[in-house]
């Protein structure tokens, strides 16, 4: 079986190589999308793969894997989706979370109980540190798939992860501690 890379760079050529590569990634990329654009997944989806498509002569493999270049480009899509979103609403595109819809992250935690506390970690993370976080817990990338993603040096994803880590780590211990999320403030993670 071709590797991801084998069959991008063989794309170039062949373009019908491509074609696994939608097969092998769509299942991911798709959930990686459904998190962060619900309602627009399924053409968000679409969207990526054409860009995909298009850029792929400038996939580097010595850059990263295959795997998180796509990621990167769906990342891409979705941050442009929401700023479409943004524009057409009539916001002002210099609002910081106007392409991170982190209003309906607590819908999405398996942990009731401590999701309103993630969702203030979270919220309180530089976005570079909680895009990180969550390319690597929610859409299952190893950090440097996740330095591909975010179009980072591996070096810089990992010490970002691990500032991101240790926050939650932090307030999750805090709460244990304390035994409540009431007393625990956005201002305390920074």
């Amino acid at each position: 079986m071709d590797t991801d890379e084998e069959l991008l760079t063989r794309s170039l050529r062949d373009p019908v190589a491509f074609e696994p590569l939608v097969a092998r990634h769509s299942p991911a990329l798709h959930g990686f999308l459904a998190r962060r654009a619900p309602a627009a997944a399924d053409d968000l989806l679409s969207e990526t793969w054409l860009h995909a498509f298009r850029s792929r002569t400038t996939f580097d493999p010595a850059l990263g894997t295959a795997r998180g270049w796509l990621f990167g480009v769906a990342r891409l899509v979705v941050a442009g989706h929401w700023r479409d979103v943004a524009r057409d609403q009539g916001v002002p595109s210099r609002i910081e979370n106007s392409t991170d819809p982190w209003h309906a992250v607590d819908q999405r935690l398996d942990a009731a109980a401590v999701a309103p506390l993630i969702r203030r970690v979270l919220a309180a993370m530089p976005e570079a540190e909680r895009q990180l976080l969550l390319l690597v817990i929610w859409d299952q990338l190893t950090p440097a798939e996740a330095a591909t993603a975010a179009g980072i040096p591996p070096g810089t994803a990992r010490s970002r992860l691990h500032r991101a880590r240790q926050r939650l780590r932090a307030a999750l211990g805090a709460d244990q501690e304390t035994g409540t999320t009431a007393e625990l403030t956005a201002g305390d993670l920074t």
